[in-house]
């Protein structure tokens, strides 16, 4: 059933009309790379309504058999080096927007050349969003994603995989509770995503822009000039080196 699996994928990429070029990560504002999501999101900063949806997705330089889920980090930075806007304060109890930030992991109904990995079995969660991590300007989101044994998928090199949705919705943004900061640029970068399998050594951490160049993040309100750790916007991220989840990933053993 896997080698079938296996190789449906690599028909999949074979046969998709706009496919990323190289091993990476990619970030869009509301639908895969693949499927013409856009790297700059504008607000007017108008109304406590509606929500933005970053999409993120992945290609592999080589195939992954038997992958049980992902370890992904995302880093992102406003404009200046003042402290990190009230209205990007999320999750934190203390927080200005502490529930405005959320995600899922579920694939458009729309996707045409981005595919779910996890084919609807994954489940995941916002790990952490540590406010300050690279600078007093900056913020690093976790997430963890998994799959039950039963659900262990092989994944295809040159395949645009699907893997997650990060949502921030507008809430607090005009009104007598208004958190400052919706009209700073901010840049968000995909850092990099680790494909997990139930054999630790066969991991692989994935990171860079899959076409050679921006795919690897995306920008609010033009992104800005962020100094530190992220000068020059959102390339100058470097890949993650913290320890993994092993705990998520051995709950569906």
């Amino acid at each position: 059933m896997k080698r079938v699996t296996l190789m449906c994928g690599l028909l999949l990429a074979l046969t998709a009309g706009v496919a990323a070029a190289a091993p990476g990560v990619n970030l869009r504002w509301s639908n895969c790379l693949g499927d013409g999501g856009v790297q700059a999101r504008t607000f007017a900063c108008n109304s406590n309504l509606g929500t933005n949806q970053l999409v993120g997705s992945f290609e592999l330089g080589a195939d992954i058999l038997q992958s049980s889920g992902q370890e992904i980090v995302i880093d992102l930075a406003s404009s200046g080096s003042a402290p990190l806007p009230a209205w990007w304060q999320f999750k934190n109890v203390g927080t200005c927007r502490s529930s405005s930030l959320s995600m899922n992991v579920t694939i458009s109904a729309s996707a045409v050349n981005c595919f779910d990995w996890a084919v609807g079995a994954a489940t995941g969660g916002l790990g952490a969003y540590n406010i300050g991590e690279r600078g007093p300007n900056t913020a690093r989101i976790k997430i963890a994603i998994a799959v039950p044994a039963s659900g262990l998928a092989d994944l295809a090199a040159g395949t645009e995989y699907f893997s997650y949705n990060l949502l921030i919705n507008n809430a607090k943004t005009v009104g007598t509770t208004a958190c400052a900061g919706c009209q700073t640029g901010v840049c968000i970068v995909f850092n990099s995503i680790k494909c997990t399998t139930q054999i630790a050594a066969n991991d692989r951490t994935i990171f860079g822009a899959t076409n050679g160049t921006d795919s690897n993040f995306a920008t609010w309100q033009g992104g800005g000039n962020p100094t530190g750790p992220l000068a020059s916007g959102c390339p100058a991220a470097t890949p993650t080196r913290n320890s993994s989840w092993g705990q998520v990933k051995a709950l569906y053993r």
